[in-house]
């Protein structure tokens, strides 16, 4: 019965948060399992270059860490706010999300090269948090019962979570500044007066992703039923009564090198 129930569940996760999600933990259990190790994956410009580890571009973002709390409370993370975004904004628009995740990848590498940050799946996660918390401005928070706060504090929340906890804050400003630039370019800079869509997601991408017809018959979890449902925190949205929000939690530092 519990395996028929997380297959359920995992089946009714949408396809980019769903192949994510999994890639990670699937790269985790492998280097857990000394299949492969974190210095086959970590972001390297010159072994890409010159040598043509290719996938090095997308193997620094599948790794958090051992198995442990640290990879646990990210899975959560990057579960919840990904599946939020293509359910909630992005429904309907997996290109368009698998744009933002190309998007924020290359610029993260670009901007990890001068920084030195060698796995950048928890900077990618904070991206994440900070586009979904600038797209749902009015959902009030609740912060181990000690902050209330409106989503959009969530990423300045966490960066000064891990500010108090001693651990380096260039992962969480990365995200937030990655997350701000897309959000800047998609959201904001179109409608200032003369402004227009810089973001134009490839005509392929469209092709390969939205040719198929929506499924009738697939509803997206309720707001309060929202994956993640841990109760480190409470919220309800500005105007919306007792309707729940979301619950919040820091993620932990990254590896470095």
């Amino acid at each position: 019965m519990a395996y028929q129930t997380f297959q359920q569940e995992y089946l009714q996760m949408p396809l980019i948060t769903r192949a994510y999600t999994t890639a990670s933990v699937l790269t985790t259990i492998a280097v857990q399992l000394d299949i492969i190790t974190p210095f086959q994956l970590y972001f390297n410009p010159d072994l890409i270059l010159y040598q043509y580890q290719v996938w090095r571009l997308v193997t620094n973002f599948l790794f958090f860490g051992t198995i442990g709390f640290n990879f646990l409370f990210n899975m959560i993370f990057t579960y919840r706010y990904c599946r939020m975004l293509e359910e909630g904004s992005f429904r309907g628009r997996t290109a368009d999300f698998f744009f933002m995740f190309l998007f924020g990848g290359v610029l993260m590498m670009i901007f990890a090269y001068f920084v030195n940050l060698v796995f950048l799946g928890q900077a990618f996660t904070i991206m994440l948090v900070y586009v979904w918390s600038r797209r749902n401005p009015y959902v009030r928070m609740n912060f181990f019962g000690l902050l209330n706060f409106q989503a959009p504090y969530l990423p300045w929340v966490l960066f000064g979570f891990s500010l108090l906890l001693g651990n380096s804050v260039v992962v969480d400003l990365l995200g937030i500044a990655v997350g701000h630039i897309y959000y800047f370019l998609e959201d904001v800079f179109p409608e200032q007066p003369g402004g227009f869509k810089i973001l134009k997601t490839p005509g392929v991408l469209k092709w390969i992703f939205d040719a198929a017809p929506e499924d009738p018959n697939y509803a997206p979890l309720p707001e309060e039923d929202r994956p993640g449902g841990f109760h480190w925190g409470e919220g309800v949205r500005v105007g919306g009564g007792d309707d729940a929000a979301n619950e919040g939690e820091a993620p932990e530092d990254n590896q470095q090198q």
